[in-house]
């Protein structure tokens, strides 16, 4: 099959890439617009495999998507604007890519007669769960420019189901983490702040939790969603490792050797929500369970990044 994959040459993307040249003959094509968190050193990689190509085009091209989308069997649908903050100082970009970029997508994959559409959302559009943990049911209550784009993206993914028939399945993630994640995101900033001397930016009262998922075991569900998946249908991917971001640092300085004067506590993000949790039944009955625990895949994960600081420190250097 052909696979047809947005928004690749970022950090969930193209891992999921990878897990896909790794475990099966697929053909893979990356349609990316290479904007300031996709760049062709990630995919650096795979560009030798005779299975893999490269478009550079943007999602909201409605005639470059189909040109380039043509003659594949499937879609997986990544490429997003993704930073919280980002959003709160500018959220124009985030609608017009997440919504509107997403309807493009999904359109053309109608207009193409794609096999599947695999939509990639997020668990942010459940906003803040105090107790207990979302299900795929539970009423969306975004608090953020970002995660709402987000959930209006998944709406639209899913009214092409609704309305069309078109084969649509979203999945709904906890906060990834792993090799080739953008430096402006928590796990690479906190490391590579470490690695240079610098000090951990830690919000508010370090309380706010979150539920931390190694890409690698969100690519694998991915791909099970992907080939054993309900249409119309969604699916949480999530790890079970609900930690306080304070509770994360202190893990993060363990293993880099470091102490409380490495934390700097930092003025709380606007609207931030105080804790996420997916319940993960429905992939679990599909067969899914993650590899690694926390603090096995914290240990792989600061060691790619001292071994690879010729991928992140150009970046850090062009924020």
């Amino acid at each position: 099959m052909k696979y047809f994959v947005t928004g690749a040459a970022g950090f969930i993307g193209s891992n999921y890439v990878r897990h896909v040249l790794a475990t099966t003959d697929h053909e893979v094509t990356v349609y990316d617009a290479l904007t300031y968190a996709g760049n062709l050193s990630t995919m650096k990689d795979m560009s030798d495999d005779s299975r893999f190509s490269f478009v550079q085009g943007n999602i909201c091209d409605p005639a470059a998507v189909e040109a380039a989308m043509k003659g594949h069997d499937v879609v997986v649908h990544f490429a997003a604007e993704s930073h919280v903050d980002r959003s709160i100082s500018g959220a124009d970009d985030f609608i017009l890519t997440n919504c509107y970029g997403t309807n493009v997508i999904v359109d053309t994959a109608r207009r193409l007669e794609m096999q599947r559409v695999l939509h990639i959302g997020t668990d942010e559009v459940y906003g803040s769960v105090e107790v207990g943990s979302s299900l795929e049911t539970d009423p969306l209550e975004p608090r953020s420019p970002y995660s709402a784009s987000k959930a209006g993206s998944d709406l639209i993914a899913l009214s092409y189901y609704s309305t069309h028939k078109t084969p649509v399945v979203v999945t709904r993630c906890t906060n990834n983490f792993g090799p080739y994640q953008y430096p402006e995101k928590a796990i690479p900033l906190f490391v590579t702040n470490l690695m240079d001397g610098g000090k951990i930016p830690l919000y508010g009262d370090g309380l706010n939790e979150r539920d931390w998922l190694l890409v690698d075991d969100h690519c694998t569900g991915i791909q099970l969603v992907l080939e054993k998946g309900n249409l119309g249908e969604i699916y949480n991917i999530g790890a079970g490792n609900e930690t306080a971001n304070r509770v994360l640092v202190d893990k993060i300085l363990d293993v880099m050797g470091k102490d409380e004067s490495s934390v700097q506590y930092v003025e709380d993000r606007k609207g931030h929500d105080r804790r996420y949790s997916v319940n993960i039944d429905k992939i679990t009955k599909l067969g899914w369970k993650k590899k690694r625990s926390l603090d096995e895949a914290l240990l792989e994960t600061v060691k790619w990044y001292q071994d690879n600081r010729w991928w992140w420190e150009p970046l850090k250097k062009a924020k």
